[in-house]
């Protein structure tokens, strides 16, 4: 593939993380909720309690996928899970008629979705670009945001004229045309990382999967990336009632959220703009800081007309940590099992996403406010800073021009 060729990758990236399993599984859920448990009379526990065990299969599963990325290449797993993803949900619309079928179903989702989470697309790109390697994530990666702001519409639009079954089914078709095109297509790894027909990976610099283990810099990124999961997913997804409970309207609150969405694809792209220019960790704490302050402001109980600010703040930090995942890692522990070692840092990403959202809701249920646990969220943002300033320099810098290109080293 030629140097300008590549950037069809990070174009069809783009497309596949549309209809990823966040937009999908995340982003929607929120409108089947209501129809779903008036129709069946379910409480909407019973029913939010899928969507929680969904993203814990997803956790768990995403180092195998990992491994089956590094092991048989990007194509064969992706466009494997991308199929089963969308059986899924067409099997949401059919078979979904006990709260234990439903739950069943979203946690085979879960599964499924190990292989549409942004890992086979952030392997894909670090491939094939170096010096360009953070502005082409940041792009890839805003197809997210995209997904985020545009499938929860195309969903209600379903579900406003067709009904709830049909609107899973419309989900099932897009994932399948959007996402095996946009794979099928565009996105595929360098020569270099490709597995040859019955033959292993070729060796590339960096460490394995048991070695990155044993390394004070995984744990060190693991760490920092569970603290920020947690407060920047934690204090979004309370938002709404936060602010309701300050006398701000539902609807005023709700679309408050939109800014989180535009932030969201922003950051993304600011991130991977500015990966390529200044040194990564100091990225990362810039980030960092951004949801700290906006928390700082939701706690200083601000007026109305600082809420959207706050909430621009969280949002970016928000949409920057998956490009900071990647990015990071390539450079700390190299991409000789990258898949793999992603799929680590990704599910402990995900169970700090998870974890956050309970803690902010346990800390209302026992102390009637928000404020104990905004104030613990604070503090694991300055934790996370201060692991990122603790990296040091690049194990696996960016080639100079001098140097001898490869497929994942080249300028683009």
């Amino acid at each position: 593939m030629k140097a300008f060729d590549r950037w069809w990758v990070v174009v069809g990236s783009a497309f596949g993380l549309l209809v990823g399993n966040g937009p999908i599984m995340q982003f929607t859920f929120g409108i089947f909720l209501l129809p779903i448990t008036q129709e069946f009379g379910w409480s909407r526990a019973a029913m939010s309690s899928a969507l929680v065990v969904g993203l814990t299969m997803t956790a768990l599963c995403v180092p195998l996928a990992g491994r089956l990325v590094d092991r048989f290449g990007i194509r064969r797993v992706t466009l494997a899970a991308i199929t089963l993803f969308a059986l899924c949900l067409a099997a949401v619309s059919q078979f979904a008629t006990t709260p234990t079928r439903f739950v069943v179903l979203y946690a085979l989702m879960g599964v499924a979705a190990a292989g549409q989470t942004p890992l086979p697309y952030a392997k894909a790109i670090a491939s094939w670009f170096d010096s360009k390697r953070g502005l082409a994530l940041g792009i890839a990666m805003s197809g997210v945001g995209l997904g985020a702001a545009l499938v929860p519409q195309y969903a209600q639009y379903l579900l406003a004229h067709f009904g709830w079954r049909q609107a899973y089914l419309g989900l099932a078709v897009a994932v399948f045309i959007i996402g095996f095109s946009a794979v099928g297509l565009a996105v595929k790894e360098a020569d270099a990382s490709k597995p040859q027909a019955g033959s292993k990976p070729i060796a590339l610099a960096g460490l394995s999967g048991a070695e990155a283990l044993r390394s004070g810099v995984f744990w060190k990124l693991a760490f920092a990336f569970f603290a920020v999961a947690l407060a920047t997913n934690g204090a979004i997804a309370h938002v709404v009632p936060l602010l309701v409970d300050r006398g701000i309207s539902p609807g005023v609150a709700a679309s408050a959220m939109a800014f989180a969405g535009l932030a969201l694809t922003g950051g993304r792209l600011f991130a991977g703009y500015l990966l390529d220019r200044l040194f990564a960790p100091f990225v990362g704490v810039i980030f960092f800081l951004m949801p700290l302050t906006g928390i700082v402001i939701l706690l200083s109980g601000a007026g109305t007309q600082y809420v959207a600010f706050a909430i621009v703040l969280i949002g970016m930090g928000l949409g920057a940590e998956v490009d900071l995942i990647a990015y990071l890692l390539s450079r700390y522990l190299g991409m000789r099992a990258f898949g793999l070692i992603y799929g680590y840092l990704f599910a402990i990403f995900v169970l700090g996403s998870g974890a956050g959202p309970y803690l902010m809701g346990l800390s209302f249920d026992k102390a009637g406010s928000y404020s104990p646990a905004l104030f613990g969220l604070a503090a694991c943002l300055v934790v996370a800073s201060y692991l990122l300033l603790r990296l040091g320099a690049y194990v696996y810098p960016v080639a100079r021009p001098s140097e001898k290109a490869t497929p994942a080293t080249q300028t683009a």
